[in-house]
């Protein structure tokens, strides 16, 4: 396929999007198993011929890396740690910081982070599905390479809990912990979710792109409405749904090269997202503070991803030379392989991190009696480049000793189970069930063992093997899941089936 004309040239290469041939033997299949869904939500031939689907672009592997470091370094920042009356106090360092609101102009990388899921959930799903992957076999793989790191971490979370308890932390402290580990669990919930529901949007996306964009965004925009109507913010939840698959939309457009041809068409379309963004918070409808507007999720983090977007799809030429630097592209690869472990890990070496900093203020060990700064204070903030290092260095640390759990191939499928649809959509369920206990407990052991139950139950159903027609997919070990390029054909040829 040729590119448009006007169009930079970008480091990928075309992905094929004819299905394969009819074979009589796939509708025998289908008769036998008619209680589940194994043909593909749309024909690929549906994709309009002059659409180019991207495989791997270099920009895509930079911004994914460089997001999930801006998730490491605002938690950490964020951890404080000082003297009361009573003894350590664990707090926000960046609650009451003035700077705050404007930081999370910045910091607020949540709707870049779907946009690229999107980018990254088309290339994979249309290159396994042109290869004759059903639906749900290609939900069944990506459960599975989501859940063995989510299982690990979690597992390694309740022990910690367990063994604080044990040792006769405070109930209060244990609770904090248990609260502050559990909150960036939402986006395993989010992710199991919209990864699961990329046949069914990608078939909308390529039966009418504006429709469902527009059918999403009216969802969202209602569910704002009648919270702000009502006054009952339990509703906004709803859009934990509409909000980030309407995000997920835009990676899908992103993929298929759908964006204004024109510079000043994309920066322009950036000035009018951030404007009416800013515009919307001055008059109150939203918050400045877009970490806020993130709990529950709003319509302004839909605006927000749109400028980001935009900002991406401007600065991608100079990412795709950074990341074609050679030390660049092998942080970035390390990062993106592990992405799944960074998240889930990186807020328990924090608590850790904290509890370090607990025994230095309560005078034990060898640091013991040193005198902590005031949070947000000259000296504090002079001491935050050293915590910083010491933060990653911990970090990669654990990442290193437990990202076998994401990148070691998976154990071999059982062919005698081959996942249909009803088992790939359990899987998620459980796997959302189990976060819903989690957040909903502040990841008490109770809650903790009973989350980690339906994780690896909804680990077990997705592990069968997954349907390729009237065959059955090989196991491959691949990337990261964060999202995942793993089957980009612009690095590996045609193969079975890959996770």
């Amino acid at each position: 396929m040729q590119s448009r004309p006007g169009r930079e040239s970008i480091v990928s290469v075309d992905i094929p999007i004819a299905a394969q041939p009819a074979d009589p033997r796939d509708e025998q299949h289908r008769v036998r198993n008619s209680r589940t869904w194994e043909a593909p939500p749309a024909p690929l031939a549906s994709v309009p011929a002059s659409v180019r689907v991207r495989a791997r672009d270099g920009a895509v592997d930079l911004a994914r890396a460089w997001c999930l470091t801006v998730v490491v370094v605002m938690h950490a920042l964020m951890v404080g740690v000082t003297m009361g009356a009573g003894g350590p106090v664990l707090e926000n360092a960046l609650e009451g910081w003035s700077g705050f609101a404007p930081f999370t102009w910045f910091a607020q990388i949540m709707p870049l982070f779907f946009v690229l899921g999107g980018f990254s959930a088309h290339v994979q799903f249309t290159s396994l599905n042109s290869r004759g992957v059903t639906a749900s076999g290609y939900i069944a793989l990506r459960m599975r390479r989501l859940l063995r790191p989510a299982l690990a971490a979690i597992a390694a979370i309740v022990l910690v809990l367990a063994v604080l308890t044990l040792l006769g932390t405070p109930a209060d402290i244990v609770a904090i912990a248990g609260f502050r580990l559990s909150q960036p669990l939402w986006f395993l919930g989010v992710y199991a979710l919209t990864t699961a529901a990329v046949p069914l949007a990608l078939a909308a996306h390529r039966r009418a792109p504006w429709a469902s964009v527009g059918a999403l965004a009216g969802l969202a925009a209602t569910v704002d409405i009648v919270r702000s109507a009502t006054g009952m913010a339990g509703i906004g939840f709803l859009n934990l749904v509409f909000v980030w698959l309407l995000v997920q939309q835009f990676g899908f457009w992103l993929a298929e090269d759908r964006m204004p041809r024109s510079r000043l068409a994309v920066a322009a379309l950036a000035v009018a997202a951030y404007g009416s963004l800013a515009l919307l918070c001055t008059f109150g409808v939203f918050s400045f503070d877009l970490l806020y507007d993130l709990n529950p999720p709003c319509f302004a983090l839909v605006l927000l991803g749109i400028g980001q977007l935009a900002l991406f799809r401007l600065f991608a030429p100079a990412l795709r030379r950074m990341h074609a630097l050679r030390p660049v592209n092998a942080i970035a690869g390390w990062i993106n392989a592990r992405a799944m472990t960074v998240y889930l890990w990186h807020m328990l070496v924090l608590v850790l991190l904290a509890g370090v900093l607990v025994l230095v203020a309560s005078g034990v060990g060898i640091l013991g009696g040193a005198e902590l700064p005031a949070l947000r204070s000259g000296e504090w903030w002079a001491t935050r480049p050293l915590w910083l290092v010491c933060v990653i260095a911990a970090v990669a640390l654990v990442v290193t000793a437990t990202s076998r759990w994401e990148t070691a191939p998976a154990a071999p499928a059982d062919p005698k189970r081959p996942v249909g649809w009803g088992a790939a959509s359990a899987s998620a369920l459980l796997a959302i069930a189990g976060v819903v206990v989690i957040l909903v407990t502040g990841f008490t052991i109770v809650g903790g063992v009973v989350g980690l139950a339906c994780i690896a139950a909804g680990l077990r159903l997705a592990s069968g093997q997954p349907i390729v027609g009237s065959r059955v997919a090989s196991e491959q070990p691949a990337g990261g899941v964060l999202p995942s390029l793993a089957c980009s054909a612009s690095t590996r040829p045609a193969q079975p089936a890959t996770e």
